[in-house]
């Protein structure tokens, strides 16, 4: 699986090729801004392009801005964004385009290489991954809203399925059956007055709802 990594610290960049490389990846271009990185895209077609969100010149949203007009132009291109703090809106801003194959990671995720590797390979493969700080930090902000309608462990589901685990994945992590997980989130559905669906696209809901992004 080929891969293109934007990050304009020269050390980040080249721990986070021997990272991929080591995970299986085939690391196509490393560049550190993202001009570089779209152009990088468009010659290599990767998989996988892991984008730090701030990059120069100004420092402020170009990865953001560069992963956006990544899947616009290639939606089947998987998009990891790394950043140092929690900026929320970053990852509903890329959620809100789409929710399949994007993720929004701290980079000090980085240092535990297998969770890393295992994340990002989600991701590759079409799933979501949110990092487990910026799911807190929204289930902190929220007042007042239909989430406040869930249980203490359909709000734990609901984190885990932001975090883009599995229904095996979430009873493995919270101790207890598939079954459990399945009702639990077929609750969440339906406290959330989500939409007559197929279960992915409802799940894809709930998350959106969850990020406090609106889609119909």
């Amino acid at each position: 699986m080929r891969a293109v990594i934007a990050e304009d610290s020269v050390l980040l960049r080249v721990g986070l090729v021997k990272v991929l490389e080591m995970g299986g990846f085939q690391v196509v271009a490393e560049v550190d801004d993202a001009p570089s990185l779209l152009a990088a895209v468009e010659q290599h077609r990767p998989e996988l392009a892991l984008v730090d969100v701030r990059m120069p010149p100004s420092f402020t949203d170009e990865g953001v801005r560069a992963a956006l007009e990544i899947r616009r132009r290639r939606p089947g291109t998987a998009v990891v964004l790394l950043s140092q703090y929690v900026e929320e809106r970053y990852a509903a801003d890329l959620l809100s385009a789409d929710t399949s194959g994007v993720g929004y990671l701290l980079k000090q995720r980085v240092a535990d290489v297998t969770e890393f590797v295992e994340t990002v390979r989600r991701v590759a493969g079409g799933g979501t991954a949110l990092d487990p700080q910026v799911v807190a930090q929204l289930l902190l902000r929220r007042s007042n809203d239909p989430l406040e309608r869930l249980t203490p462990r359909e709000r734990d589901v609901l984190a885990l399925m932001a975090e883009g685990h599995s229904n095996t994945g979430i009873a493995e992590t919270l101790t207890i059956s598939e079954s459990a997980v399945a009702k639990h989130i077929n609750n969440i559905f339906a406290k959330l007055d989500l939409p007559a669906a197929d279960s992915g696209h409802r799940r894809v809901l709930a998350v959106l709802r969850f990020l406090g992004t609106s889609r119909s």
